[in-house]
C-alpha cells in the first residue's frame, strides 16, 4: 500500500503586480507547493484546507486534481472565499506581499462545522506536513487542535513533519510565535528548520531551538552562504550536503518548499538522508532557475529514487 502524505496549510489567490500597474492572477501557498512537487513526485498526497463555494475556489480544486493532488479533504465553507495577497516588485527586483486573509476560508478548518471529520481523517495518514505559515491561520484553539490530531496520529503510527516557514505578518506577537514554534518542533519527527527563521524568532540562540531535538526526530537544518548547505541530523548520522552552484537565480520561490517535497519523497522511497538532502537541492536549484513557485512540467529533474517504498 502507498504511503499517505498529508500537507495542512492555505492556498491564497495571487495577483502579480506589472510595471505598468496591471495584474496577473495566479494562486500559493506554500505547503501547496510540497504537495504540488509532491505529487509530481509520484507520491499519494492529498491537500488539506478550506475552501469558499465560489468560483476561485472551483478553480483552484480544478488545477490541484490536475497536478495529482488529492481534494478528498478540502472542507467548502458556503459563502466564505480564499484569502488574496499582492505582489510588487520595486526597480531592485525586491519584492514585497500585500494580504487580505484574515477572514479567509483556511483560517476555520479546525473550528465548526466539519472539523471534527477533518481531525478524524487526518489519523488515517502515514504522514502529516504542516508549517509554521499553517500554524499561524488557526489561532488558539485551531492550534491546539491541530496538535492534539497531530499526537493521534503518531499514535497510530503516522509521523509528522513540521517547517518552521515563519511570516512575522502572521503572528499577533513574537512571543506567541516563538512559543507555537516550540510546541510544534518538540511534537515532530521530522523538522525542516531554516537558519534564516530561527534568526528571526530566537536570535543567536535560533540554531540552539532546534538542536536541542538532536537525537528524538530526524532534522533538517538550512543555512545560508552561496551556495547554500543543508545539515542533517538523523539518528547517529550528522552530516552536511552542499547545493550544487546554479548558474541564474530568478526567483526563490517556493525553493525551501520543493527541497522539503523532495527530501521527504526521497526518504519514503528508503533513501539515505544525505541523499535526500541532494535530491532536495536539485529540485529547488531547479525551481529558483524559473519564474514562480510551480515550473512546468517538462522542468522537472529526474530524481534518482521510485517513491513510497519506505518511510522516512
Amino acid at each position: 500500500m502507498a504511503t499517505r502524505v498529508a500537507c495542512i496549510g492555505e492556498c491564497m489567490m495571487e495577483l502579480s503586480e506589472r510595471p505598468d500597474g496591471s495584474l496577473s492572477r495566479g494562486y500559493g501557498g506554500d505547503t501547496l507547493n510540497t504537495a504540488l512537487y509532491l505529487a509530481r513526485l509520484g507520491v499519494a498526497v492529498d491537500y488539506v484546507t478550506a475552501l469558499g463555494d465560489d468560483p476561485w475556489s472551483e478553480e483552484m480544486l480544478a488545477a490541484w486534481a490536475a497536478e495529482g493532488i488529492g481534494t478528498g479533504q478540502v472542507r467548502r465553507l458556503p459563502g466564505r472565499m480564499p484569502g488574496l495577497y499582492i505582489i510588487r516588485t520595486d526597480a531592485s527586483g525586491e519584492r514585497s506581499f500585500h494580504y487580505w486573509r484574515d477572514s479567509a476560508a483556511a483560517r476555520d478548518l479546525f473550528s465548526g462545522p466539519g472539523a471534527a471529520e477533518t481531525r478524524a481523517a487526518l489519523t488515517g495518514y502515514d504522514l502529516v506536513y504542516a508549517s509554521g505559515i499553517s500554524l499561524s491561520l488557526y489561532g488558539e484553539a485551531g492550534r491546539a487542535a491541530l496538535a492534539e490530531t497531530c499526537r493521534a496520529v503518531q499514535a497510530k503510527g503516522g509521523r509528522v513533519a513540521f517547517d518552521t516557514n515563519y511570516r512575522p505578518r502572521g503572528w499577533p506577537d513574537k512571543a506567541k510565535a516563538q512559543e507555537s514554534f516550540r510546541d510544534a518542533m518538540a511534537a515532530a519527527d521530522l523538522i525542516f528548520a531554516s537558519a534564516e527563521d530561527l534568526e528571526w524568532l530566537y536570535g543567536a540562540a535560533g540554531e540552539e531551538e532546534v538542536l536541542r531535538h538532536h537525537g528524538r526526530c530526524e532534522i533538517v537544518l538550512k543555512g545560508t552562504g552561496a551556495p547554500p548547505s543543508v545539515r542533517v541530523l538523523a539518528g547517529s548520522d550528522d552530516v552536511t550536503v552542499p547545493a550544487l552552484a546554479v548558474d541564474a537565480i530568478v526567483d526563490t520561490t517556493a525553493a525551501g518548499d520543493s527541497f522539503a517535497a523532495a527530501y521527504m519523497a526521497a526518504r519514503l522511497a528508503g533513501r539515505g538522508p544525505a541523499e535526500a538532502a541532494a535530491c532536495g537541492h536539485r529540485l529547488a536549484g531547479t525551481v529558483i532557475g524559473h519564474r514562480g513557485a510551480v515550473i512546468p512540467r517538462a522542468a522537472m529533474p529526474d530524481l534518482p529514487f521510485t517513491p513510497d517504498q519506505g518511510r522516512p
